[in-house]
């Protein structure tokens, strides 16, 4: 199955309204033994204007994901019925009520009390003109496993963000388009300040913090690695360096691929950058998989019956295969815990390859 980036640019995300309807959007639940809970955070860093707005302070919105014991209260939201139609406009998808992405079905306890402990955290950074809500399995699913996780929308980079006072951001970048790296490289400020607000609160273990972003958060999690010493790993999903890597970065890197992206001379940032990973590294590509595939939007996509065709994988597939392997990262070099999945092509998930250019 193609997955739901791929079929916007083919211009065929078409689904019966009356079929969208009736459906209930669900995502996959947690594999990990915890339940989840789930907080929204205001940050405001009164020290810095916002990149794309001078005139105001940068502002932003985080969903922290953590495990906790209370599995009975009500479900948190996956978006407001008011950003759904945006992030469907964004997306160019039509033929489906507008509001359909805010009856996805989460997993997360609103505001539940988190376990009394240090925990290990994961900063996701999502796509171009992505929010942050695209992220929310991969984000509950390693909360499900022991670690908070903070997923970072970046303002005016995502279709819509609502803020405390009910205003909603849209994505003034996306008309702007400023270049890539500068992006990049503000996205990895936006996260060190999240981590300097998270480190104080007293959940987090400052010294066991890792980065994923997928496409353009990607690129910013070279960037936020190379410039953060407390980001002691990074995931890159599917996104292009911006720019390549020109020096070398000792650090844990992980670079999970799409089908075509993810070979080597598909991208040539990626095969640029490999070369100054110094550190443990591994470049994965998966078979069948398309750019969002590391994303919510290709299961949700499937659940609508939009027939978007072409490639083999499902989106349950590709979800499993995305927690999969990102938790053995980040439990490989948060936790010390040896991963076999990351040391050879795994049985199990034979879609997997091991690239070595």
């Amino acid at each position: 199955m193609k997955t739901l980036i791929a079929a916007v640019a083919a211009g065929v995300l078409l689904a019966p309204a009356a079929a969208a309807e009736s459906t209930r959007l669900a995502l996959p639940e947690p594999t990990g033994p915890l339940a989840v809970g789930k907080t929204t955070m205001h940050l405001v860093d009164r020290d810095r204007p916002d990149p794309w707005v001078p005139q105001e302070n940068r502002e932003l919105m985080v969903s922290l994901f953590y495990p906790t014991e209370d599995r009975d209260g009500p479900r948190a939201e996956y978006v407001t019925p008011e950003e759904s139609p945006l992030i469907l406009a964004g997306l160019r998808v039509t033929g489906v009520p507008g509001e359909i992405l805010s009856t996805t079905r989460t997993h997360a306890v609103v505001d539940a009390e988190p376990l009394d402990r240090k925990l290990p955290l994961v900063v996701l950074s999502p796509g171009y003109g992505f929010s942050r809500s695209s992220l929310t399995g991969l984000a509950e699913d390693l909360a499900s496993r022991g670690y908070a996780v903070a997923a970072v929308d970046h303002t005016y980079e995502a279709s819509a963000i609502t803020f405390p006072d009910g205003r909603i951001t849209e994505c003034l970048i996306c008309e702007t388009k400023p270049d890539g790296p500068t992006v990049a490289r503000s996205r990895a400020i936006d996260v060190s300040f999240v981590i300097d607000e998270l480190t104080g609160s007293g959940l987090i273990d400052a010294d066991r913090i890792a980065m994923v972003g997928h496409s353009l958060g990607g690129a910013a999690t070279a960037h936020a690695v190379r410039d953060d010493p407390r980001i002691r790993a990074g995931v890159n999903m599917d996104g292009t360096f911006r720019p390549e890597l020109t020096e070398d970065l000792d650090r844990p890197f992980l670079m999970l691929g799409a089908d075509k992206h993810g070979r080597p001379g598909a991208d040539e940032t990626w095969d640029a950058s490999w070369p100054h990973l110094t550190g443990w590294k591994r470049w994965l590509s998966v078979a069948g998989t398309a750019h969002s595939s590391f994303t919510d939007y290709s299961i949700l996509a499937e659940q609508l019956g939009i027939d978007v065709g072409g490639e083999p994988m499902t989106g349950d597939r590709t979800a499993q295969i995305t927690r999969d392997y990102v938790a053995a990262f980040v439990d490989l070099h948060l936790r010390d815990r040896p991963q076999h999945l990351l040391d050879r092509p795994s049985p199990r998930y034979p879609e997997v390859r091991f690239e070595n250019p």
